[in-house]
């Protein structure tokens, strides 16, 4: 009987700790609202190109006040690694903006990096743009870089109007996925591309998330919703150059 007794009792101190450590280990990533609707905390960018209307974050320029240099407002709160990203964008049909992830923070709030394009007209929605390499992936495309910078595209199914999920004038949904060496873009819950890239000279490990205010014609656009869920813990921010 005292055997048994302890052959029950180790198991019952085996199974507690493995129910434990599995409670553990599916326990969902923590969902961070990066935007709080009110104001700018936990953002920097040029006050006098980005506004908090309507509940967004919000860049406008005009015919009588045009924007002649590309700017940015960055998230402050770290450089995240591996995460999703997520946020509700709306822009005006003469409209260039993107959604900067993994980048570098330049002087005169500039960035350098990876780009989820978007575009008024639906021209650049759904692709990823590099500041080295251009339009890296396209609309409906997979594309892998291998160590030496060499780019190859396939496309994910031919044939298929991707921009049809695009609704313009309205409100639209963007979900960066950044995992390992991949980069995965959807609009409105449907994958427009995605990238695998493994050249060192243009893949970050971690950077920032940044909105893109573009310079050149009359333009509005708009983002709201904004969240990120770290599947890796977010490396710390460091001091912009001046």
């Amino acid at each position: 009987m005292r055997v048994k007794f302890r052959q029950l009792l180790c198991l019952l101190v085996t199974t507690t700790i493995v129910a434990g450590c599995a409670g553990i280990a599916n326990e969902s990533p923590k969902r961070i609202a990066l935007f709080n609707g009110k104001d700018f905390s936990g953002w920097d960018g040029p006050s006098e190109w980005w506004t908090v209307e309507d509940g967004a974050l919000t860049a406008e320029s005009t015919a009588e006040r045009p924007c002649q240099r590309t700017n940015y407002i960055v998230w402050t709160g770290g450089q995240p690694s591996d995460f999703e990203f997520e946020c509700d964008f709306k822009i005006s049909a003469a409209g260039n903006s993107g959604i900067h992830i993994r980048s570098e923070r330049r002087p005169n709030h500039d960035m350098f990096g990876y780009q989820a394009d978007m575009t008024g007209d639906g021209k650049l929605i759904g692709f990823i743009y590099h500041h080295k390499r251009g339009l890296v992936a396209e609309r409906g495309s997979k594309v892998s870089i291998n160590k030496e910078g060499e780019r190859k595209a396939t496309p994910m199914d031919e044939g298929t109007d991707f921009l049809k999920h695009y609704k313009s004038g309205n409100w639209n949904h963007y979900r960066i996925v950044c995992v390992g060496d991949s980069i995965t873009l959807f609009l409105n819950g449907v994958k427009m591309c995605d990238i695998v890239d493994l050249d060192p000279s243009t893949k970050k490990e971690h950077g920032y998330i940044g909105l893109q205010m573009h310079r050149g014609d009359p333009m509005k656009v708009q983002f709201k919703n904004l969240y990120l869920t770290p599947i890796k813990p977010i490396h710390p921010a460091s001091t912009p150059e001046s």
